[in-house]
């Protein structure tokens, strides 16, 4: 099936897998679940999932938004807000939803140039696509707290000179994945609202099966969050056994590479293996799997309706599947071979429901196996740093839910290059993932159009 065919396409292919591990479900289990964003039920069976009632309802309802919205066209006598598919809107078409772009390590917006023009092909004129400069090349080396920031202020800077934006969003693409997460930390404002609007929403959540509207739950930058989306990202860092790859999984050379990451790519580098800091305190990426002082990085993440995690399963040089998937080693299993309709390369979709956690923790144990792997390294206290490390991180990046989309690029000419394959860095070297932007590119359209449903209702009422 073409990557646009309809989208009011059934079938049973949805799974869902409940806390650590578990038998994946059929589709109605996704009704059932309680999530932490309403994008758990937003895709079709071409993105991998089962039917959404909403979309019906979402086609069934766009001949009375026709109509409604040439009636309040009638009714107008200047240009102004409208009653039309989006709720209330501006006539001059304005863009209303931001979609950044970041790339990866030593790279630049250049990066984006495919994505780009399909994103703006299938999305249309509602997104307003923006590829992130502020941090292009060796200033990617300078720490992931610096190029965060840098990345929220550049934010600012469009949502400020944007006046028609109401909504936000975020792709980005490995390295790039933590600078978005440290930004919108950095971005992040709380929702605030009476007792009596807490237990009105307390009391429709609880009846619905689902959590409040992302809105109620925080703003990034001043607007609704709606998706956050990485490609081949190292959410748990690059320290432990193939987790990156380039090192073939030699012992040696992975007792070596902290040491001596710092040297090629700077403080970075000390972040990604998780030896940044004072030995008594929690690396940055523990205390990203977190809110604490340095930041709501939890709560930030927690405002997304969606968030997405693509990974490539084998043949990516620079990121293990487990930490671009943010999965256990004993999570891992052999993924499918045959590529989802439409969406070549696309091998399976899953959704992970968020498991209560106290989050994570930085035990004494932890301090010392840190002091251990900085000063002096070898196999065994460097395993056991990690170990701690992993398993903490994935205690607190689980207290969210996740869509988790395995990508595999094994039946290509050059499967080496899947890292770059993954958000096609080169339309000509890389094309082999064009499927994988059809397929980001037809998730966001699906969650746009839920979100379409929800204001034309809000706006109706």
């Amino acid at each position: 099936m073409a990557s646009s065919a309809s989208l009011l396409h059934y079938s049973s292919g949805f799974k869902i897998r409940s806390g650590h591990l578990g038998p994946s479900s059929n589709s109605s289990a996704a009704s059932s679940t309680s999530c932490s964003s309403s994008c758990s039920s937003s895709f079709d069976k071409s993105l991998g999932f089962g039917w959404n009632w909403n979309l019906c309802k979402f086609a069934g309802m766009n001949n009375i938004w026709k109509v409604r919205s040439v009636r309040a066209q009638d009714m107008s006598t200047t240009q102004g807000n409208v009653v039309s598919p989006r709720g209330i809107t501006n006539v001059r078409d304005e863009p209303d939803h931001l979609l950044v772009l970041v790339h990866g390590i030593l790279a630049s917006p250049s990066d984006w140039i495919y994505v780009e023009a399909e994103l703006k092909r299938r999305l249309g004129k509602n997104f307003l696509i923006y590829a992130s400069s502020c941090n292009t090349y060796t200033k990617t080396f300078a720490g992931i707290d610096g190029a965060g920031k840098r990345l929220a202020d550049e934010v600012m800077q469009v949502v400020k000179r944007t006046k028609s934006l109401k909504r936000i969003s975020f792709l980005a693409h490995s390295l790039g994945g933590l600078f978005a997460r440290y930004a919108v930390s950095v971005l992040y404002s709380p929702a605030y609202f009476s007792s009596d609007e807490s237990k009105n929403l307390s009391s429709s959540t609880n009846a619905n099966s689902r959590t409040p509207c992302s809105s109620r739950q925080g703003m990034i930058a001043g607007l609704e969050p709606v998706n956050f989306i990485t490609l081949a990202t190292p959410h748990l860092g690059v320290r432990g056994k193939k987790q990156l790859p380039l090192l073939l999984g030699v012992p040696i050379l992975e007792k070596v590479a902290p040491s001596i990451a710092s040297i090629f790519v700077g403080r970075t580098g000390s972040q990604l293996f998780l030896t940044d800091g004072k030995p008594n305190k929690p690396p940055l990426l523990l205390r990203m799997a977190s809110d604490c002082e340095d930041g709501k990085f939890i709560s930030a993440l927690g405002a997304f309706r969606c968030r997405i995690l693509y990974a490539n399963v084998s043949y990516d040089h620079m990121v293990g599947w487990r930490t671009s998937s943010i999965r256990r080693e004993t999570e891992l299993f052999k993924p499918p071979s045959k590529s989802l309709d439409g969406y070549k390369h696309v091998v399976d979709v899953e959704y992970y429901p968020p498991v209560s956690s106290e989050g994570p923790h930085f035990p004494p144990e932890a301090a010392k196996a840190k002091k251990a792997a900085q000063n002096a390294p070898n196999i065994e206290n460097t395993v056991e740093y990690h170990d701690i490390m992993e398993e903490e991180m994935i205690r607190g990046l689980q207290q969210l839910g996740w869509k988790k989309v395995d990508v595999s690029f094994h039946s290509t000419f050059w499967p080496f290059f899947a890292h770059n394959n993954i958000h096609v860095k080169n339309e000509w070297l890389h094309n082999a993932g064009a499927g994988v932007v059809a397929h980001v590119a037809d998730s966001l359209k699906l969650q746009e159009m839920q979100q379409d449903t929800n204001s034309f209702i809000a706006a109706s009422l």
